[in-house]
C-alpha cells in the first residue's frame, strides 16, 4: 500500500494590515508535494518546469492591506506514492458541483484582471484571484514615488478593495500564490504558495478547478539577453521596484557625503542612467530633475555639483509620439540637465555599462526601461502564440485552440488569422479588455453559460474593439505631452476621428 500522510486541516491565514515592508529572509525549500512532471505526459498539462525560486516578499509593500481572510479547503495530501507513476494529489478547491455557482479563476491582479474583477457579478459567480501580489499598481505614477513626489499607498489598491467579495463571500477568494501550471483538460490551475516562513509547511504546491480561466498575467521587462542586465539594473514595473530605487538614490547621495571618497567615486555614485526613451524612463528623466533642482540642491548642497542624469535610447525619446512633441521634450529635458545619448548597451557590470561602440558608462544607479515582453510563464503555456510570443486570442479575447480559457492585457495578443495587428501594452488597452470581457461574462452567465462546457451554443456578441485615446507623458516641472493623433477606433468599420496634438501644461 501506498504511504500516505493525511492532513485535514482548514489551513486559515489570516492578516491585517502589513504594516511594514516585509524584509524577513525567506528560506528555499523544496515543495514536499510530488512534483507537476510525474502527470501523463499524454495530457494536456502545461508547466513551467524550469522557473526560478524567487523571493516573493519583494511584493508585499508598506500600508497595503492583504486579504483579512483567505483559506484553502480541507484536502488530502499524498505524500509517498507506491508507485511514481501514480498521479498526484493537491489541496485546493476541486471542481464546482450542480447547483454551485461557477467559478472564475483570474491569474493577476493588473489594470486587465483588475477591472474584470470590479465589473464581474457576483451573484452569477464565484471569483477567486491568484497573484503573488495582492494590490493593483497604478504605473503610470510610479516614477513619482521614487523621488517623493507622491507616497507609495497613493499608487496601489488592494484587490479585495476592488472586488469585495474575495474577502466577503463563503466561495470566492484571494489567494497568495504563483500560478505554475495549467491542465486545460482537467480544467485545473496549479499554484505555488508564498510564504514568509510562518507557514507549519513551507511554499507548497495546490490546485484550483475553474469552469472560465482568465490569464492575465502580465509581462515582464525586457532585457533583450544582455548580460548583467537582472543582477545590476533595477526595472519599474512595481511598488517595491520604486521603492529600491528611492533607498538606492538617497543611499548614494549620504554615501557620496562620507570623507574619503574620491572625486571620481563621488561622480559615478551621483551618476543616474536611464536605459530606454519610452514614457517610463523620459517621465522618471523628468522626475530625477525635478528632485536635484527641488531637494539636492538644498539638503546635499555639498555634493549637488556632481549629480548628474543621463537617458540612453538607441533612436529618439518617446518615438510613438509626434515630431514636435518630441522635440519639444528633447529640448525641455536638456534644459532640465538631463543628458540625453544615443547608444545601444552590449553589457552591464556591477558599476559600469559598456555600449555597443565600446564607450563606458559609470553610474551608481542604473534604471532599465526598454519595454516589457512575454514572461516565464507565458512562454511555458502550450497554448497558441501571436506575433511577439503572447498567448493567441481570437475577436472575442477567448483562446480558440481549448474551452472556457480567455486571455487579455499585456499577456494576450490577437492571432494573425484575426487581421488583427497585436496591440500595445498599455494600461488603456488591458482596461478596456478588461471591462468588454466582463460584460461578456456577465451577459452569458445570465444565459447559464457560466459553468464549464456550456457556452458553446451562446453567442459572444460584439467582438472586441480597441478605441485609442491619446498617449501621455509628463516631462517634469509640471509639464507634459498629449498626443491625441492616434485617438482613432482601429478597426476598418470606423472613421478616423480628428487628427490633433496638444502641447499641454499640467
Amino acid at each position: 500500500m501506498a504511504l500516505a500522510r493525511v492532513a485535514r486541516s482548514g489551513l486559515r491565514r489570516s492578516g491585517g494590515a502589513i504594516g511594514s515592508c516585509i524584509s524577513e529572509r525567506v528560506s528555499d525549500h523544496k515543495s514536499f508535494l510530488p512534483s507537476l512532471e510525474k502527470f501523463d505526459a499524454q495530457s494536456n498539462l502545461m508547466y513551467l518546469s524550469t522557473i526560478k525560486r524567487v523571493n516573493h516578499m519583494n511584493f508585499w509593500i508598506r500600508e497595503i492591506r492583504t486579504t483579512p481572510h483567505y483559506q484553502f479547503r480541507s484536502a488530502e495530501w499524498l505524500v509517498e506514492s507506491e508507485s511514481e507513476y501514480d498521479e498526484p494529489r493537491y489541496p485546493g478547491l476541486e471542481a464546482t458541483k450542480p447547483g454551485e455557482k461557477p467559478r472564475v479563476v483570474v491569474l493577476g491582479t493588473g489594470w486587465a484582471a483588475c477591472r474584470f474583477l470590479k465589473g464581474l457579478n457576483t451573484k452569477i459567480y464565484d471569483a477567486v484571484c491568484i497573484s503573488p501580489r495582492n494590490h493593483m499598481v497604478f504605473t503610470p505614477l510610479l516614477a513619482s514615488t521614487c523621488v517623493g513626489t507622491l507616497e507609495f499607498r497613493s499608487v496601489a489598491e488592494p484587490v479585495t478593495q476592488i472586488q469585495s467579495a474575495l474577502a466577503t463571500s463563503p466561495n470566492s477568494y484571494f489567494y497568495l500564490a504563483s500560478c505554475i501550471g495549467v491542465d486545460t483538460e482537467k480544467h485545473e490551475v496549479y499554484c505555488e504558495t508564498i510564504s514568509n516562513g510562518g507557514l507549519p509547511n513551507e511554499p507548497y504546491q495546490f490546485k484550483v478547478a475553474y469552469d472560465k480561466l482568465i490569464i492575465a498575467a502580465g509581462a515582464e521587462p525586457l532585457t533583450f539577453g544582455i548580460n548583467g542586465v537582472k543582477e545590476n539594473a533595477y526595472f519599474l514595473r512595481e511598488v517595491s521596484h520604486a521603492q529600491e530605487i528611492r533607498k538606492k538614490l538617497l543611499l548614494n547621495l549620504m554615501l557620496s557625503e562620507n570623507p574619503g571618497i574620491s572625486e571620481e567615486e563621488k561622480k559615478r555614485l551621483l551618476h543616474c542612467v536611464i536605459i530606454g526613451g519610452g514614457p517610463t524612463g523620459v517621465e522618471f528623466s523628468g522626475e530625477l530633475s525635478d528632485f536635484i533642482m527641488r531637494d539636492v540642491q538644498e539638503r546635499f548642497s555639498h555634493v549637488k555639483d556632481y549629480i548628474k542624469v543621463t537617458l540612453i535610447e538607441a533612436n529618439e525619446i518617446l518615438s510613438s509620439f509626434d515630431v514636435g512633441l518630441r522635440q519639444y521634450a528633447t529640448n525641455h529635458l536638456t534644459k532640465s540637465g538631463v543628458h540625453l545619448m544615443r547608444g545601444v548597451v552590449r553589457e552591464v557590470h556591477p558599476k559600469k555599462i559598456v555600449l555597443s561602440d565600446g564607450t563606458d558608462v559609470p553610474y551608481g544607479l542604473l534604471v532599465w526601461s526598454t519595454g516589457v515582453g512575454p514572461s516565464q510563464f507565458v512562454k511555458s503555456l502550450n497554448l497558441p502564440k501571436s506575433p511577439g510570443g503572447r498567448i493567441g486570442v481570437d475577436e472575442c479575447l477567448r483562446v480558440p485552440s481549448v474551452e472556457d480559457v480567455f486571455a487579455l492585457g499585456d499577456c494576450a495578443g490577437f492571432l494573425e488569422q484575426t487581421g488583427k495587428p497585436v496591440l500595445p501594452a498599455l494600461a488603456q488597452v488591458a482596461e478596456r479588455q478588461g471591462k468588454y470581457l466582463v460584460e461578456l461574462f456577465n451577459r452569458i452567465g445570465k444565459q447559464d453559460g457560466g459553468k464549464a462546457f456550456s457556452a458553446k451554443e451562446i453567442s459572444l456578441g460584439e467582438p472586441f474593439v480597441y478605441r485609442h485615446l491619446g498617449s501621455m507623458a509628463s516631462v517634469g516641472r509640471y509639464k507634459a505631452l498629449v498626443d491625441l493623433r492616434q485617438s482613432k477606433v482601429i478597426n476598418k468599420h470606423f472613421n478616423t476621428l480628428k487628427n490633433t496634438n496638444i502641447l499641454n501644461k499640467v
